[in-house]
């Protein structure tokens, strides 16, 4: 089956609001093994919309609409649609009473343009909406079939889990199964080495870019979900041979969710000191139910006067190596594992921008730290992209991968490793600084 979306709102196309919906929509019809061909943005123009429709319809066997569902004179994309499938309109009541009494429930009246949202297919069907007060349509013709949903992001998946996703697949008349690998690396290199898998056509292996890492999803047709299950697991092995230990998990939400739950099962605790991250570790960490197990401290130390006073950084270190540099870095982790009394203690220094480089030390150029067990594992980054929100986001995830493989026992490939008791040897401290400022 081929699908497009197409997506209805000026504000849309204005920019003025970002379609998440498109996006949630793609990476669902795929893992229901349906093609989707195109992601078009309309706006409210009935002739426009009419137009594209008559085109998109010829192209693809599913269309698939958000927005322009609502009660005002531009949400034209039911009438618009209903007549392209050879289908008109018809008011329901039952619909209308819905409306109603969400409406006094919310302490407010309708008006009468509120009735437009209780029109419902003729000859196709309506599709509830629990969520809101705009149920959704499906109309048909010649096998063709066209579904419209809500533009309010959380209406439309609702509905979409609730009542479109179930119709598909039993229009599908097999089962999906889906597995999520995620791993650790950039999209370019993992497709790469992956490529070949990626021709498969069940079961089918596609791959999608995150912040310092990527997933890969493994969805197969089969006759049963047991089946299914199978045959993903059986696919996923050749991916664990050609990845290693770059996969570090299989359908979780992300790196944080298998940093605290690593911790968790080991009995571990960990603190974070950021600097130019400025707590975006702690928030991911935290972000995650149950980090109260494993997360009790967080510092958040900008000012040089935080770093010696809050994590107990040398002053005479800061002047010598400077304060973005792989010495302040092992200090400021020692210092918060120390002053946390956690197992395990990630520290960030670094410039994200957008000035304050220099020809040593350019925007971008980020030292991350982890100590545990009586060592400190120092490693430097470059981020090529030096905008102060990548380099932020990418500088975090780093912390949270270095954290992940300290919990396991591991150390990244390109750290640095010194004595944590010796992070204020001057030795040391040259040894480490002269190891990687020249990276």
């Amino acid at each position: 089956m081929t699908a497009e979306i197409i997506s209805v709102g000026t504000e849309l196309l204005l920019g003025n609001i970002l379609n998440t919906n498109a996006q949630y929509l793609s990476r669902e019809l795929a893992a229901l093994g349906i093609t989707v061909q195109r992601q078009s943005t309309i706006g409210d123009n009935h002739d426009r919309l009419a137009e594209w429709v008559s085109e998109a319809k010829a192209r693809a066997d599913l269309l698939v609409f958000t927005g322009g569902l609502g009660p005002t004179d531009d949400d034209l994309t039911k009438e618009t649609v209903a007549a392209c499938y050879g289908d008109s309109l018809a008011f329901d009541g039952e619909e209308w009473a819905k409306i109603t009494a969400f409406f006094t429930r919310m302490g407010r009246a309708t008006t009468p343009n509120n009735r437009k949202q209780a029109m419902v297919p003729v000859r196709g069907e309506k599709i509830p909406n629990a969520h809101g007060t705009a149920p959704g349509a499906w109309f048909e013709q010649d096998g063709r079939c066209a579904v419209l949903m809500p533009g309010v992001p959380a209406e439309m998946k609702a509905m979409w889990a609730e009542q479109v996703r179930p119709r598909l697949l039993a229009r599908q008349n097999c089962t999906l199964h889906s597995l999520t690998l995620r791993v650790l690396g950039g999209e370019s290199e993992i497709e790469y080495r992956v490529r070949d898998l990626l021709q498969s056509e069940n079961p089918t292996a596609a791959i999608y870019c995150k912040t310092g890492e990527s997933e890969i999803r493994i969805t197969a047709r089969a006759a049963t979900d047991e089946d299914g299950a199978e045959i993903c697991r059986a696919y996923a092995r050749k991916f664990y041979d050609l990845l290693g230990e770059a996969v570090y998990d299989e359908d979780v939400p992300g790196l944080a969710w298998t940093l605290v739950h690593t911790l968790e099962a080991k009995g571990m605790t960990i603190a974070a000191a950021e600097s130019c991250t400025g707590g975006l570790i702690a928030r991911q960490i935290t972000d995650v139910p149950g980090a109260s197990r494993v997360f009790g401290y967080g510092f958040v130390t900008y000012w040089e006067q935080a770093k010696t006073r809050l994590l107990g950084v040398d002053p005479a270190v800061i002047a010598r190596y400077n304060v973005v540099s792989a010495p302040v870095a092992a200090q400021m982790a020692r210092g918060a594992r120390l002053a946390a009394g956690a197992d395990i203690a990630v520290a960030v220094t670094g410039l994200a921008g957008p000035d304050g480089g220099d020809d040593v030390r350019p925007v971008g150029t980020v030292y991350i730290a982890g100590a545990a067990a009586g060592r400190v594992a120092v490693k430097k980054y470059h981020f090529v992209r030096p905008d102060r929100e990548n380099t932020r986001a990418r500088a975090a995830h780093a912390a949270l991968e270095l954290a992940l493989r300290l919990a396991q026992g591991r150390t990244p490939a390109g750290c640095m490793t010194v004595e944590e008791a010796a992070c204020g040897a001057s030795d040391t401290l040259a040894a480490l600084d002269g190891a990687l400022v020249g990276q």
